[in-house]
Formats: C-alpha cells, sequence, structure tokens
C-alpha cells in the first residue's frame, strides 16, 4: 500500500469515523461496547469510549504534525510523576507498557474518565485549595526542563502570531495598518513587563490551566488536559483563575496565592507579567484559530471567526490589553 501523503492523513483526521475510533481502542486490548460520545475539544480529537470491562474511557487522538512523539511522551512523563506524588491529574492509561499508541496514522492515548464540574471563582477555599495543588505541581516542574516541548515566550505566542496573520491576509486591509502599529506597541510593552518581572526563571508547566481543565467533584478536584504542557513563567499556571475587575482579581490572587506558598515560593515581581500574558495568550488564540481554520470542526465551533466585527473586536480588546499592562500589578498582601 502505498503511503499516504499529509494532507490525505489530516483529512482522515479531520473524517475521523467511529470505527477507526473502536478499532483503534480495540487494538490495546479494550473490548468496546459501541457507545461513543465526543467531547469538547478542537486541537485533538476526544471521545468517552464504553468498554465491556472497564466502565467509560476516554481517547485522545492527536492532531497530525502538531506534536512529536517525543513531545508527547514528555507530557505523558510528566503528568504520570504528578500522579505518583498523588497530585489528581488524570494521567494517560499504559497498555502493554506503552502510554502512546498508533493505529494506522492515528496517534492516540487513553485515559480514566472522570466527570465533574468547573469550579466556582467566588469559592475562595476552593481557590487557595487550587493554589496548593499549583504549588505543588511546580515542586515537580522545576526539577526537570523540558526538551522536546517548546517555552512560552513573547515570539512564539505574540511576534510570530501576529506576523502569521499578517502574511496570511487574515487581517481586514481597513484595519491593517492599525494592526500592525498596534502589535508593535503591545509587543514593546509586554518587553516591559517582562522587564520589569526581572525575566523569571521557566519551569514545565500544565500550560494551559483555567477553569475548563479543572473538574470539582463533590471535595475532589481533578486535573486534566495537560497538551499544552511547556516551560514559562510560574504565574502562567495561576492568572486565568483571576476574573472580573481589580477589585474582584484581588481577593482571589490572594487566596490562590496563599494556598500556592504553602507549596512553593512566588516571586511578587511575576505579578507584572499577568496582563502581558493575557496580551500574548489573545494573540496567539486569534493565530490558532487561523492556523486552523480548514478544520471543518473549527468553522462549525467559532462561525463568528474571521468576520468583520470578530476582527474589530479583537483590535479593541488589545488595545484595552496595551493600557493594562501599563497599570501597576494586582497587590499581594503576601
Amino acid at each position: 500500500m502505498r503511503p499516504r501523503h499529509n494532507s490525505q492523513i489530516a483529512l482522515a483526521y479531520q473524517e475521523l469515523q467511529p470505527g477507526d475510533i473502536i478499532d483503534a481502542v480495540e487494538s490495546v486490548g479494550y473490548r468496546c461496547d459501541g457507545r461513543l460520545l465526543a467531547l469538547n475539544s478542537y486541537e485533538n480529537r476526544v471521545y468517552q469510549v464504553g468498554t465491556e470491562d472497564n466502565g467509560n474511557i476516554v481517547a485522545k487522538f492527536y492532531r497530525p504534525g502538531r506534536w512529536s512523539d517525543a513531545a508527547i511522551l514528555e507530557e505523558h512523563a510528566f503528568s504520570l510523576e504528578l500522579a505518583d506524588d498523588e497530585l489528581p491529574v488524570v494521567p494517560p492509561l499504559a497498555a502493554g507498557g506503552e502510554t502512546l499508541h498508533r493505529r494506522g496514522e492515528f496517534r492516540f492515548a487513553l485515559f480514566a474518565c472522570r466527570g465533574g464540574r468547573a469550579p466556582d471563582l467566588d469559592d475562595l477555599d476552593l481557590l487557595a485549595q487550587l493554589g496548593r495543588l499549583v504549588g505543588r505541581m511546580h515542586i515537580h516542574g522545576e526539577t526537570a526542563d523540558f526538551s522536546a516541548r517548546p517555552t512560552l515566550d513573547i515570539d512564539s505566542f505574540g511576534r510570530d502570531s501576529a506576523d502569521w496573520l499578517l502574511e496570511q491576509n487574515f487581517i481586514p486591509a481597513d484595519i491593517r495598518n492599525a494592526y500592525q502599529s498596534l502589535s508593535n506597541d503591545l509587543l514593546q510593552q509586554v518587553e516591559y513587563c517582562f522587564d520589569r518581572a526581572g525575566h523569571p526563571a521557566n519551569l514545565r508547566l500544565h500550560g494551559d490551566f483555567h477553569p475548563g481543565n479543572v473538574l470539582v467533584t463533590d471535595e475532589q478536584l481533578h486535573i486534566v488536559d495537560l497538551d499544552d504542557a511547556r516551560m514559562g513563567p510560574a504565574v502562567q499556571d495561576i492568572w486565568m483563575f483571576l476574573s472580573g475587575d481589580r477589585s474582584e482579581q484581588t481577593p482571589q490572587l490572594n487566596e490562590i496565592l496563599a494556598g500556592y506558598t504553602q507549596f512553593f515560593e512566588f516571586d511578587a515581581r511575576e505579578l507584572h507579567l499577568i496582563e502581558a500574558l493575557r496580551t500574548l495568550r489573545i494573540m496567539h488564540y486569534a493565530a490558532w484559530l487561523g492556523r486552523r481554520w480548514e478544520d471543518p470542526a473549527f468553522k462549525r465551533a467559532f462561525p463568528w471567526f474571521n468576520s468583520g466585527r470578530y476582527w474589530d473586536e479583537h483590535v479593541l480588546a488589545l488595545r484595552e490589553q496595551l493600557a493594562l499592562m501599563q497599570e501597576e500589578p494586582l497587590h499581594w498582601a503576601g
């Protein structure tokens, strides 16, 4: 059989069929009962799969070309390291001694199925609990570096994102010059924020730690989806749990850091990075949508993307970030 081209593999991934999913799961020793449920994921294809002997499990099929095998295995090893220390992460399940599996051109991993609700960010006790978990996670995060996974930095998240959107002509012509000028001003201000923060050391992070990646069941928390694990500053795993205006974010921050610092030291200078990291995330998110725009799943899930209104609101959000980065950082009572 002739090997398929990358474009053919990408198309097969976009059109992943139930039979493909069941065949893959059964190829590593599980017996499926035919129940499948697509879960809320766009970067990868993720399904809840019913099995005859092991209840429900979760199968994640990795997007072709995004991560190397080495990068995926680094994430798996980090998850297992955290789980071995009894942190409530959901690590990959091993089958035949392996956590990364192949079925045809597809790479996939299996996970235990965990249910729960999103955390209530008004619950200050829960925020302190989250802070303790992040502190424990960062104890492990600083013991070694990722070698196959990237670093969250200004170039990859900010400058490359803006340049790509301009090169691919996603930015409407009538705001193109304004966007380019604004992007330059933003990235300069981000640099100033990193200077004020003292360019903190990077450590292994969850990388995409936000309320959607925490499941709450009674008093139990489960941390899921380390797919974006990377090197970066510690505050990256903290700031996405802050919501509302400054008066609301300040007590949230203080509760998180009260829990965090029970296990891991926090450098208050990193508070200068909160709005800088938010800015980089906004820029990176727009480019991420653009890079995935030919995937039909993205056009169904984000029909508003690439409209004139979207870009007007995007530029407005970035202008607000430019102002926020010039304000004093949030106050930490610690």
